[in-house]
């Protein structure tokens, strides 16, 4: 019996088939056996994983002749044995390892597997390797080295995060939606399909465009619809047979505390959401991205056959998912009765929401962050200071375009940033943090100025030309720059001067493309404006950590710590998790406090609260708890990392003492950056509706509110002092800790 009745999908596109299938079907059967992927072929001490019947009923072949439609009958052969592998992979990993949970074992195994992304590998030892190794020589020969570069990093991806899974499993643990939705993007696979589909479209997408929003967002909507469909239709196999906790409608029904009926529908809501976002990116991204960098008609012909290829591999995967013996399909309408639904439903108003509605006082919730704020005690004179600062750059006078100035002395007075920048880097010196209040306060002005001049104008071109500017005044080698045009021009090559001039040339180059990505996060705000659009909730809350900073902040503590911790270090998953989940403490804390003045008072669309309460169709009452629950399980998970896996991590790349001293202050630095965005909401009066000036003004850079961290003077390691100087906390100001 079925666990739930399956939702209505979202299927906008047909599926097609391509004629070839007999000949991928005949081949891909040869192959495996000539791997040694079938039972009564195994290499010796192998267990049972497939057999013929087996691998003839779950049919690969016709998912990629359902995928990939429009290839020849040799990209077909080459695009099946392909999804044959990594099935494979997923099967063997779960028998040989995840059943047993032998993370050693596993760890060793996934070690060897890169070996194989070789046109000159090692001799295999296993299906798995051989397959590798085989499709590997067929696959990149014709393809360019930015290309393979791509495909090598989404293939290792998708093996290596397997540990992620089997840890989860081993501990029991389900995680939260953030981290899910982020993590099975790369064990899942998606994203690997997403560089197969280019390959088999026969296109490659310009390299100066690969790294873009719209390409990334594209590639990430792509697999997180393949994702959340697959985790609706194997959710019964994977619970039932595999004791599996990786599983979207899992992790729903464990976060809302629902049933397994509205957890997948949850989650089918979510899919259709991404497929949207989908859609949005690229009729109205895409466009002015081949203006932007000038792509000729070939690249641009490039990008749209990969759109497309997509597209088929969405449509087509569901239409196999629907037929496979590996799914939960049985009485599913298929999907020519499933578009029907799916379709009347793409058409209905999708942003029915009203701006500037009354929405009085936020109930405000109690918050999960159990660590003592600490106060600088160069508060007072940093507060004096950056009043002074901020007259010098111009910040209180009149502007053009605008009617009145944007800040006056009152206005920053009563914001209280040092009180923020106190919080968040209780031990810095007094130029420390003199600096750091006034970065924060050039991030909020620029914040503040930007929506009050390009948002009520609905200028994306002046917003443009805003941003292009921006590099200008963050020279790399820290000497002259353009005469500032406004404030925020001024403050930045100020404070830039003054923090950039003891880096490194790599220092500087990360320091800028970090601020660089924060400015063009206002535009992706501006651009919901324009379309009166509330966001995605899966694309609010990775682009709220551009828009609040925090990846700025994030590049400014491994430039500082360059010394102490290696680079490798910050590369790993451990390392990315506790940053983001820190990361989205804050922004969503910030939208709880920031709800009443934004919604009421700015007209604002890019806000956490109103993102749940548009994508959950509630008040936000309602949406309140629920974002209040994301909060404490990032929060939580920032815990479990810290306590559980950056022990590991230290021990895996033999870290020496000065690495692992430091990696525990970094840790307390963040802490106490959550403790004092806490502490700074719950003191500004800047969500005092009477301090609002500008309509479609959206939220300063305001520091979050936070109450937590250690007692007073103690460290993540008793004992160890906080290295002097500018303490890393002391650029968390500069995240929007406070819109």
């Amino acid at each position: 019996m079925q666990p739930f009745e399956l939702p209505d999908f979202y299927v906008p596109y047909p599926a097609r088939l391509n004629p070839h299938l007999p000949g991928a079907r005949a081949h891909t059967m040869a192959w495996a056996r000539e791997m040694k992927m079938l039972d009564d072929d195994r290499d010796p001490g192998t267990p049972d994983i497939w057999d013929e019947r087996a691998l003839e009923a779950m049919d690969y072949a016709l998912l990629c002749a359902y995928t990939h439609p429009d290839c020849d009958g040799p990209e077909l052969d080459l695009i099946t044995d392909w999804y044959v592998w990594v099935f494979y992979f997923d099967d063997h990993f779960l028998e040989v390892f995840k059943k047993p949970q032998d993370q050693p074992g596993a760890r060793a195994y996934l070690d060897r597997l890169p070996l194989f992304m070789s046109l000159d590998p090692p001799e295999p030892a296993n299906a798995v390797e051989r397959g590798l190794a085989d499709l590997w020589a067929r696959t990149v020969p014709s393809k360019s080295d930015a290309w393979r570069a791509r495909f090598s990093e989404s293939t290792e991806n998708l093996l290596r995060e397997s540990l992620w899974e089997l840890s989860n499993i081993s501990t029991g643990r389900i995680p939260n939606p953030v981290e899910y939705i982020e993590m099975r993007r790369k064990v899942g696979g998606a994203p690997w399909s997403a560089d197969l589909a280019e390959h088999a479209a026969g296109v490659e997408l310009p390299e100066r465009v690969v790294g873009t929003r719209p390409l990334r967002v594209l590639k990430d909507t792509f697999a997180d619809g393949v994702h959340l469909r697959n985790d609706i239709l194997s959710y019964q196999r994977e619970t039932e047979s595999e004791g599996e906790v990786n599983n979207s409608v899992l992790v729903m029904e464990h976060f809302l505390d629902v049933s397994p009926q509205a957890a997948a529908d949850t989650v089918n809501d979510l899919l259709t959401s991404r497929l949207r976002q989908f859609e949005n990116t690229a009729l109205t991204e895409l466009p002015q991205t081949f203006e932007d960098h000038a792509l000729d008609p070939a690249e641009r012909a490039s990008v749209a056959a990969y759109v497309k290829a997509l597209q088929d591999w969405q449509s087509g995967g569901h239409e196999w998912h629907m037929r496979s013996s590996r799914y939960m399909n049985k009485k599913s309408l298929g999907m020519s009765a499933a578009r029907i639904p799916a379709l009347l439903q793409s058409v209905r108003i999708s942003f029915p929401h009203v701006p500037f509605q009354k929405v009085g006082p936020t109930p405000l919730p109690e918050f999960d962050i159990p660590y003592p704020a600490r106060v600088n005690p160069h508060r007072e004179s940093a507060g004096r200071n950056v009043v002074a600062w901020a007259r010098e750059m111009g910040m209180f006078s009149p502007q053009p375009r605008l009617p009145d100035p944007v800040w006056s002395a009152e206005t920053l007075t009563g914001m209280g940033l040092e009180i923020c920048a106190a919080s968040l880097d209780p031990d810095a010196g007094p130029e420390a943090l003199d600096l750091a209040t006034q970065w924060l306060a050039c991030g909020t002005y620029g914040d503040d100025y930007f929506p009050a001049v390009f948002n009520r104008d609905r200028d994306m071109a002046g917003a443009k030309l805003f941003h292009a500017r921006v590099p200008g005044f963050m020279p790399l080698d820290c000497g002259g720059t353009p005469v500032p045009e406004n404030p925020f021009e001024a403050a930045l090559a100020d404070v830039w001067h003054r923090t950039a001039s003891p880096m490194d040339d790599h220092g500087r180059r990360e320091f800028r493309a970090a601020v660089e990505h924060m400015v063009e996060s206002w535009l992706w705000e501006l651009n919901n404006h324009l379309q009166s659009r509330i966001p995605d909730p899966v694309d609010y809350i990775e682009m709220r950590r551009h828009t609040f900073g925090s990846e700025m902040t994030m590049s400014l503590s491994r430039i500082e710590r360059s010394h102490e911790i290696p680079a490798r270090v910050f590369r790993t998953r451990t390392l990315r998790e506790i940053d983001v989940s820190a990361m989205d403490v804050a922004c969503l804390l910030n939208d709880c406090f920031s709800y009443q003045k934004e919604i009421e008072y700015e007209g604002e669309l890019n806000n956490g609260v109103l993102a749940i309460e548009n994508f959950f169709g509630c008040g936000r009452d309602e949406a309140l708890p629920i974002v209040n629950d994301l909060i404490t399980s990032r929060r939580r998970q920032f815990e479990y990392l810290v306590t559980h896996e950056l022990p590991a991590l230290a021990d895996e790349l033999e870290l020496d003492d000065t690495a692992r001293t430091a990696l525990a202050a970094y840790v307390g630095e963040l802490r106490d950056w959550m403790a004092g965005i806490l502490k700074w909401h719950r003191e500004t009066d800047r969500y005092d509706e009477r301090g609002t000036v500008f309509a479609l003004h959206p939220r300063a850079l305001a520091p979050g509110d936070g109450s937590g961290g250690r007692p007073d003077g103690e460290h993540a390691l008793p004992g160890v002092p906080k290295p002097a100087g500018l303490g890393t906390s002391a650029f968390y100001l500069f995240t929007r800790s406070g819109r």
